[in-house]
């Protein structure tokens, strides 16, 4: 069984970016969990933006390579999942980091910092925990397509059951397989800030009956009766955030958020608040996510895999709209 190789946008800081004010490492920017130092105070640069990292992920734990085309990085290089950080902000609250190792000929050749929630530049955030085995699990947890409590999911008998409702056993209705039996459904409770914060796309933007919030990397399929975005097709896979647009489509900063994840033995697209969206597949970045009993058997490529586009053929700032007419009977 061929799972799809996955690619990932990782949205990080670099090392030199994030550094000791106070401590024994004082003028040290963040390195490998060997070199940090408990107790060491980090305080972001002011003015200064996360960058994209785009790796493709590896079938080995906590190994990703770099694509052709990233941001950051160089295409071929490996990068490691170092460690996950636990930083306490001034007010006493804490957040989570990955520490991520760019190498190239066996040397470290970039390090980044990819937080897990948002880290305020100025102010100082005291290294307070380190794991260097939670890492791929936090990323994995992080990066499972998600709904939020409350979405109404369609039912193999029509009916719309709230997705915290849905039990393994129970049937859903799926596009292209019709009533499908539920393997499993998790539960995960994240922080909702940065870039994992949780996607609204509010009520009617794609003719939703009602607003859907979704994790930011959760694949919408839309039909186009016409080939508005150039994609070749009529079907097409689009990632939420990649959507984003300020006004019917946002991003939910605060709080934190309940993510439900529903797995069938197959990776299937389903309706939620009468939008087509994919269900949870596994794969390399998510397998740590789940229980050792559902990765024995992983997700064959399916079809619909090669259906999604690149952020670049949204960058129409209508490209909403356009979808929605695009998609529309009339």
């Amino acid at each position: 069984m061929t799972t799809p190789t996955p690619q990932q946008e990782l949205l990080v800081y670099l090392a030199h970016a994030f550094a000791v004010t106070d401590g024994v490492a004082e003028g040290d920017a963040i390195t490998f969990a060997d070199d940090l130092v408990m107790d060491d105070v980090y305080v972001l640069a002011p003015g200064v933006d996360r960058r994209t990292l785009s790796v493709e992920v590896l079938e080995t734990d906590g190994r990703f390579r770099v694509v052709a085309g990233s941001p950051l990085g160089q295409a071929g290089n490996i990068v490691h999942l170092d460690s996950c950080l636990t930083l306490m902000a001034p007010d006493g609250s804490t957040s989570e980091a990955l520490i991520l190792v760019e190498v190239e000929d066996q040397r470290a050749a970039d390090i980044y910092l990819l937080p897990l929630a948002s880290i305020e530049p100025g102010l100082g955030y005291r290294l307070v925990g380190l794991d260097r085995q939670a890492a791929t699990k936090r990323l994995a947890e992080a990066s499972c397509v998600s709904f939020t409590r409350g979405t109404r999911i369609t039912m193999a008998s029509g009916e719309q059951r709230p997705i915290e409702d849905v039990r393994p056993g129970d049937k859903v209705l799926t596009r292209d397989d019709g009533p499908q039996e539920v393997r499993w459904v998790g539960q995960t409770t994240l922080r909702a800030t940065g870039s994992f914060a949780p996607v609204l796309i509010k009520e009617g933007a794609l003719h939703n009956a009602n607003d859907l919030l979704v994790s930011p990397d959760h694949r919408l399929f839309i039909y186009q009766r016409h080939d508005t975005l150039g994609a070749g097709r009529s079907e097409v896979l689009i990632k939420a955030r990649h959507l984003i647009n300020g006004t019917t489509v946002v991003q939910q900063d605060g709080g934190y958020i309940d993510y439900f994840q529903v797995l069938f033995d197959e990776h299937h697209i389903i309706y939620a608040e009468g939008i087509a969206a994919e269900s949870l597949l596994i794969d390399p970045r998510t397998r740590a996510a789940l229980p050792d009993a559902l990765t024995e058997k992983g997700h064959a490529r399916r079809a619909h895999h090669s259906y999604e586009v690149e952020e670049a053929a949204l960058a129409n700032p209508d490209a909403v709209a356009l979808l929605k007419r695009a998609s529309s009977s009339g």
